[in-house]
């Protein structure tokens, strides 16, 4: 690929680069280094130019240790490309409220821009949700220009709920054409949840079995090793369903449901997405377990509770389990089980498809076939199938056709998902990003349990930190169809997953 970015139809362009919000968290670990990370492998024109915009009141050289504090360096060679990097960063203090500080903000732009003669503008929201239309109003008033071309990336959340989100969508849309706006959901940029399209439209073994004929049942599971750590009072405003299940796993399940789009245009593809999205009813608040982390079995690690931040006696859930219904033909009757938490034994995420029962077994120990694509840590996808165990006899075990990145690909790079998604923001691409209906449409899934959730009538079970899941999970999958191995199973030792998370594969 050249060094410029390129838009569809070879077209290039040369951005500004704006990160505002340039001195919170998610700047400083996530957009600085994803941006280093294109620049160093030369995605970035070297004449782009990165500015960052906060109410920090900072120097450059302050700035540029707060750009660099995340970077990994691990060659003289990236030591090198950041120096060069660093001297295309550049800082410039401002309220998000104050015109007088945007049109500061756009001389330092244009200063910019007449040395590097780039001819668009990307600006990243790194902001909290509350200063959003603010920071879109003073931007479309004092730094939009229509002879530049200009993309706007939106963090989430988008929205607390239904009405929120189309307020959102409204005073946004108001300022920004659809075509403009970038709703990133990080999981979008991962390897393996951008391996779904290849992986199920690309083979015919997938391909053909993926249907309510073949499939029992589908889990989307995200467990976190950490609790809030301290952050519980942010938190406890959005719950683990707002925080995780309504975007990334809910967009992790229209890639693996969805039906083949017309092309791989953006809108094809996203209009796919939307569809399947349409035919989920809300959920019921018999398809849905909550769970709250108290402190650990030894003592060592507090609870959600103790953390001073939290409000008292908060009913949040930092884990739940819901199962949802896809009311089409391919999927009518499959229960989709979407379960998220913190504080909890392991740290991964992984699609877990089950098949159904063989018709006429001729074994009594057979366990079902499975394909797990792992989405993190230790990228990989592997099928459970039955096999001969080897000797004498015909005694049946669990065997596998694994396909671990780690072994496969080792030589290969798999680039953070923000890099990724970034690079496709300044390609023009919307196919990896949530469009304004998608949002509508995940919305309404979700909201009425939400607020039946907020008005505090379903109680969280309590579960220690470290522990695999608040007490009743088991039974919850089981209910739904889902088939624990009749016989013990662990994935392969050489898989790197299994080095990166701790405790056993689930059988």
């Amino acid at each position: 690929m050249s060094s410029a970015t390129v838009n569809q139809g070879d077209e290039k362009h040369l951005y500004t680069v704006v990160v505002l919000g340039a001195s919170g968290d998610l700047a400083k670990k996530k957009t600085f280094p994803a941006l280093f990370g294109l620049y160093k492998n030369k995605y970035l024109d070297p004449n782009t130019r990165i500015i960052g915009y906060a109410r920090t009141k900072m120097d450059g050289t302050t700035f540029h240790g707060h750009v660099s504090k995340y970077i990994k360096i691990k060659s003289d060679a990236d030591k090198a490309a950041l120096e060069s990097f660093l001297k295309l960063c550049s800082y410039q203090d401002g309220q998000y409220d104050k015109d007088s500080d945007f049109q500061v903000l756009e001389q330092h732009i244009r200063e910019v821009e007449k040395a590097s003669g780039a001819n668009s503008r990307l600006f990243y929201m790194a902001l909290p949700p509350s200063v959003f239309i603010p920071v879109s109003t003073s931007l479309k008033k004092n730094n939009y220009r229509k002879d530049v071309i200009i993309r706007l990336i939106v963090e989430k959340p988008f929205g607390m709920d239904l009405d929120s989100s189309r307020k959102l969508a409204e005073e946004l849309g108001a300022l920004f054409t659809e075509n403009e706006i970038y709703r990133i959901d990080h999981y979008l940029g991962k390897e393996m949840v951008k391996n779904l399209m290849i992986l199920r439209f690309g083979n015919v073994i997938f391909g053909s079995v993926w249907n309510r004929q073949n499939i029992d049942n589908i889990q989307i599971t995200f467990k976190e090793k950490i609790g809030t750590e301290g952050r519980g009072g942010y938190f406890d405003e959005f719950g683990i369903i707002r925080d995780v299940m309504q975007n990334h796993l809910l967009q992790i399940l229209s890639l693996v449901a969805m039906e083949p789009p017309v092309s791989l245009d953006a809108e094809d593809v996203r209009d796919e997405k939307v569809k399947v999205l349409r035919f989920i009813p809300p959920i019921k608040e018999d398809d849905i377990l909550l769970g709250q982390y108290s402190k650990s079995e030894d003592g060592k690690e507090p609870g959600y509770l103790d953390d001073k931040t939290v409000p008292k006696g908060s009913k949040t859930p930092t884990y739940a389990a819901a199962t949802l219904f896809i009311n089409n033909d391919r999927w009518a009757g499959v229960p989709f089980v979407l379960k998220c938490g913190k504080a909890l034994n392991q740290q991964k995420t992984e699609i877990r498809i089950q098949f159904k029962d063989v018709v006429g077994n001729l074994f009594n120990t057979l366990s079902r076939n499975e394909i797990v694509i792992r989405v993190q840590p230790g990228e990989a996808v592997y099928v459970k199938m039955m096999n001969k165990e080897p000797g004498l006899g015909m005694k049946t075990i669990i065997s596998d056709l694994d396909l671990s990145y780690s072994s496969r690909f080792n030589d290969s790079v798999i680039p953070e998902a923000y890099e990724s998604l970034i690079l496709d923001a300044l390609n023009g691409d919307h196919s990896n990003f949530v469009r304004d209906d998608e949002l509508d449409a995940a919305w309404k899934i979700f909201t009425p349990i939400l607020q039946t959730i907020d008005k505090g009538h379903l109680d969280p079970i309590p579960y220690a930190y470290g522990s695999r899941a608040p007490e009743g999970m088991t039974e919850f999958v089981a209910k739904y169809g889902y088939h624990r191995g009749r016989q013990e199973y662990i994935w392969p030792h050489h898989a790197e997953a299994g080095k990166a998370a701790s405790g056993k594969e689930q059988k």
